[in-house]
């Protein structure tokens, strides 16, 4: 079945790969990582399957690399001020609070070999701890150590459950019964000794 031209096609934004991820995403978002189809996708931006291909040419592979490399992919900022640890704080806080919200890509992220989506990510963490006064060696090994931090809490976070017993009760610095996972005291808790590990 040919797909009749949109009465607004000729005010649609131009295809493009961004728009494309964009779109993606919002499926994702919204419906979830296994409602992400080429054809869905097709609707989402009122074009047919193949007119993706043609930005996209290895189709859903390609598609699901972008919207790993368009969630992981945020450096830090390199030119802020202030110490590195309260630097690298809030860019864990930040990165942290956009792996949540698209926690239906969080899957491929956590398994999806996409290396390049993680460069720049890596390599600003880098220079924050180098312009700290890190040496080279141990910036590159707590760069890599921080990045996993953040994207496995934020994975154990969303597959949590509402009880988690004793390390419930560790996070929270209380005794007795175990209770609700308090998610941002345990960050918290883990980004500081992340953090404080660093020499």
């Amino acid at each position: 079945m040919v797909r009749q031209p949109s009465i607004n096609a000729q005010n649609r934004a131009p295809l493009t790969t961004e728009r494309i991820v964009e779109a993606a995403l919002h499926i994702v978002d919204g419906q979830g990582l296994g409602r992400l189809t080429m054809r869905r996708l097709g609707d989402a931006l009122e074009v047919e399957a193949m007119a993706i291909y043609h930005h996209l040419p290895r189709g859903k592979e390609q598609l699901l690399d972008g919207l790993v490399a368009h969630v992981a992919a945020a450096p830090a900022d390199t030119s802020a001020s202030g110490r590195w640890q309260d630097v690298l704080r809030a860019w864990a806080g930040g990165y942290r609070e956009r792996l949540l919200a698209h926690a239906g890509v969080l899957p491929l992220v956590v398994t999806r070999r996409n290396p390049v989506a993680l460069t720049a990510t890596l390599a600003s963490l880098r220079e924050v701890l180098r312009r700290g006064g890190v040496a080279e060696d141990a910036a590159a090994v707590a760069a890599h150590t921080l990045l996993g931090y953040v994207i496995g809490h934020a994975a154990l976070e969303v597959r949590g459950t509402a009880e988690d017993g004793a390390a419930a009760r560790i996070a929270s610095g209380e005794g007795g019964e175990a209770g609700a996972v308090d998610w941002d005291a345990r960050f918290r808790a883990g980004l500081g000794v992340v953090l404080g590990g660093v020499r």
